[in-house]
Formats: C-alpha cells, structure tokens, sequence
C-alpha cells in the first residue's frame, strides 16, 4: 500500500502494559487535512493511541507512518508533530510570548523566524494583547489558547488534541470548540482530536473513530455514526439522551415486541433477512413523530406519560412502550402533563435493528 496518499497512517498497531492488551490490532489511515475525533469512555485507548502516534509510548507491535516516514522509533520531536493536551503545561515564569517561542528557540530557530512564528500564531489565535501577560494572568480559554498556539508555532503538518477542553466550563468549551473548528478550516492541517464528549465529536470531526475496550467500534462521517451505527455499542453511546432500545423478533420483515408490531419498510437492511430473528429495535428520542406531524407517521401508538422533563429548548418526555422505558424528545413548548395520553408515530426507516446475540446492525 502507498503510504504516501496518507497524512498518517496506523498498521497493526499493538500495545500491552504487562499481561494487560490496551490496543489491538488497531489498523487507521487518516487523510490530508483531515479532522478525525477519537471518541469513547474512559478507558477505551483513545488518549491510549494519541500517545503512541505521538512517540510517548513504546509499541509492542505494528507501525506508524507520518506524511509516508515510518516514525514508529521515532522520538516525537522528529515526527512532525505538534500536541495539545489536556492540561495548559505552561511555564508560570514565563510570559505567553515566552511560552510560545520557548520550543523554538530550543530548537535553535532563527530570531526573526520566532518573531514570525508567534506573530502568525497569536493573530490566528487572537492573543495578541495576552502576549506579555503571565499565565497566572489568564483566563482558562485563554490559557487554553495559549497551548494551542504554542504546537501552532512548530509549523507541523499534524496536531494532536487530548481532550483540550474537557478543564472548562460548559459555554467556554462551546465557544473554544467553535475556535478550533475555524483553526481547522483555516490552517487545513490533519488534526487528530481525543473526547468522551459526543457533542465536540460531532460537531468538530470530518470522521469519528469510536473505541471500546481497545478496538475501534466503528469508524465514518458524524452522519453515519448517528444515522447507521454498526452495532448496539456506538448507537448507545452517540446522542442525548441515548436511543430507545426494546427487545423483540424480526419475522419476516416485521418487528415484533408484545402489542407492538412495526413492518419495517423503508427500512435499509445491512444484509438481506431469511430468517426469524431475535432482535433489538432502536428508536432516537428525536426521531418520534408528536403533535402535528403525527398524520405523517407510518405507525401510531398510544402511550401514557410517566415523567416530564423541561430542558428549554426542548422537553424530554418518560413513558412505557412494549413493556419498555421510552424516551421521546419533543418541542419545549410542548404541553404535556404527567399520567396525560399521547399520541406518538414511528416511522421504521429511521430506525435501527440490531441482531440480539452479536449486537451488530441487521
């Protein structure tokens, strides 16, 4: 295989901490300007994989190629690469413009390169006016920004985030998460991204890589993962609050759950379905039909509210199908009472099936 097409590239990729396998087998070809998120728990080997594309973790097996080199006994200084990690790392004694020029002038960069360098790096940041300023001075996103420009001055191809801003609070992570979008669209750099934050996953990525015990769970566009996840794992873990899931059959193209029968038309099968199947049904709180639009609906049912939830923007209703707890997102303006009947459709092409002993998409 060319190496060259990719700005990185991950074969076979193994690492084990004694008798403990961490990553296995991991195999990921990330491409030319290309912004890939690595989502999941903790515990997954997202942070896990950054260090070894980074050179801070010795592999066991396998190979890393940056920009077509083979870096994989590389140290990081040699491969190209600037890193963002979670906490700010920066020197307290030092101004933000000592902060940004330190690395550069370790590595002996020429003085008026420096001075272009953290320029460039400062007014794509918009830190001009921190530049004298000590770290003990700043505000978190500005501390934040700060570390980012400090792997901006090394002029690498590839930029390397663990979790940047999961140390913030919740509006200063939105307004950062939008900076480093415009940092990305802006720069065109590969960008490898690490989050347990689905929002800053989708939001930010070009392709998500979703991880569990090590292995990646599936990899594709933000629309993929949420609309056709490969299994019951990553539909779980994407959206919030999290899909509906009922136990049921798959009988000849028709889903069954007690009372509830859904023929699945329109519904896009992974593979073509001969069998009787025992199978899991998932349904997006999203993604049932309420109040107006219930004429639209291929299927309707009736169901009983169990508990209200006023989020704003949007109400989160409780309530049982098939024997099941069933969440429904519906408008905040909603009027909606506890113990009140409602109507709810389900349109099956939305939906998704899951076969119930390997979990994988149907």
């Amino acid at each position: 295989m060319n190496t060259s097409v990719y700005s990185v590239q991950i074969k076979d990729l193994e690492l084990s901490f004694g008798a403990v396998k961490v990553l296995n087998k991991l195999n990921l070809d990330i491409g030319e300007g290309e912004f890939l998120v690595l989502l999941g728990s903790s515990g997954c080997g997202k942070s896990t994989l950054l260090n070894c594309i980074a050179g801070l973790l010795e592999l066991t097996d396998g190979q890393i190629y940056i920009k077509g080199q083979n870096v994989t006994w590389k140290e990081p200084s040699e491969r190209g690469i600037g890193m963002v990690f979670q906490s700010y790392a920066l020197y307290p004694q030092m101004t933000v413009e000592g902060n940004l020029s330190f690395g550069l002038k370790n590595a002996r960069v020429a003085p008026d390169e420096i001075k272009k360098r953290v320029a460039r790096a400062a007014a794509v940041l918009q830190i001009e006016p921190l530049l004298q300023r000590k770290p003990g001075a700043l505000s978190g996103g500005q501390r934040q920004r700060v570390a980012i420009g400090r792997a901006l001055v090394r002029d690498v191809d590839v930029f390397l985030f663990d979790e940047p801003l999961s140390n913030l609070d919740a509006k200063l992570r939105a307004d950062l998460r939008v900076e480093i979008k415009r940092l990305h669209q802006q720069l065109q750099n590969t960008m490898i991204y690490v989050t347990h934050d689905q929002v800053e996953a989708m939001t930010l990525a070009d392709r998500i890589a979703v991880m569990k015990g090590g292995h990646i769970m599936q990899l594709g566009s933000p629309d993929e993962i949420y609309n056709r996840p490969h299994n019951k794992y990553v539909a779980d873990f994407i959206g919030s609050p999290s899909m509906n899931f009922i136990d049921g059959h798959l009988e000849r193209g028709t889903f069954r759950a007690g009372d509830l029968i859904l023929p699945m038309t329109g519904y896009s099968f992974a593979a073509p379905q001969t069998a009787d199947t025992p199978a899991t049904i998932g349904i997006r709180p999203e993604h049932v039909i309420t109040g107006g639009l219930i004429d639209t609906a291929p299927i309707r049912q009736e169901v009983t509210v169990d508990l209200v939830e006023p989020m704003g923007s949007d109400t989160l209703v409780w309530t049982t199908l098939a024997g099941t707890p069933f969440r429904i997102r519906m408008d905040g303006q909603a009027t909606v009472r506890r113990g009140s009947p409602l109507s709810i459709g389900i349109d099956p092409s939305r939906a998704s099936l899951f076969a119930k002993s390997s979990e994988v998409r149907l």
